[in-house]
């Protein structure tokens, strides 16, 4: 598969053959669209159920969001997420998606930095704990601070990325974060990831 770096490349080569000019002009901005509230009337028809289960075929992988702790009487903070995704290269960004009626996003929030941990193969019983609402989610995990933000580095995890809160947008039930990368890196054994496919645990083949 082709690399962000590669993708760029193959790009700029496209539009000088095209005769593309090196330089372009001020771009004069789109009209703001006209912003109102769907009415019930208006929404498609589309069964909550049946949305999950056709979603369900997209296999993604899983990661553990962190954030150290944002005040002097809590601990760290982190819960399981499946939506996540790189977004930009030039700036690094990426992005995840929580629930609004998440309790551990607002800790976060406060704290302003998160690192996200791409789980490995052996660690669903992990991405289960982190799963449970109102847990001792980091009972009996080791961990260590991320280099730059300090948020917890799962050990064992397949790779991290150290981040620091860019923007949140509003996206129905939930929130879709955007995260600035200050550091990432992968586990030196760079074990293989664990995915999430049709509501359960999965693994790579060959």
């Amino acid at each position: 598969m082709m690399g962000h770096a590669g993708m760029a490349a193959t790009v700029v080569r496209y539009l000088r053959s095209v005769g593309a000019p090196s330089t372009a002009g001020p771009v004069e901005a789109l009209p703001r669209p006209e912003l109102r509230a769907v009415r019930d009337d208006e929404r498609a028809p589309v069964d909550a159920a049946e949305f999950r289960r056709v979603l369900g075929t997209f296999p993604t992988g899983v990661t553990v969001v962190t954030a150290p702790p944002s005040a002097p009487d809590e601990g760290p903070a982190g819960f399981a997420c499946q939506s996540f995704s790189s977004l930009s290269l030039d700036p690094p960004l990426i992005a995840f998606m929580v629930a609004r009626t998440s309790t551990t996003w607002p800790r976060i929030a406060r704290a302003g930095v998160f690192c996200v941990n791409v789980l490995g193969a052996e660690q669903g019983e992990l991405c289960r704990a982190f799963a449970v609402s109102g847990a001792d989610k980091f009972a009996g995990v080791t961990h260590e601070p991320s280099p730059v933000s300090g948020s917890p580095r799962i050990d064992g995890a397949a790779a991290w990325i150290d981040c620091a809160v860019h923007t949140v947008h509003t996206g129905g039930d939930h929130l879709i974060v955007v995260g600035r990368v200050t550091a990432l890196g992968t586990h030196a054994d760079e074990p293989r990831p664990l995915l999430f496919h049709r509501g359960r645990f999965a693994r790579l083949g060959d």
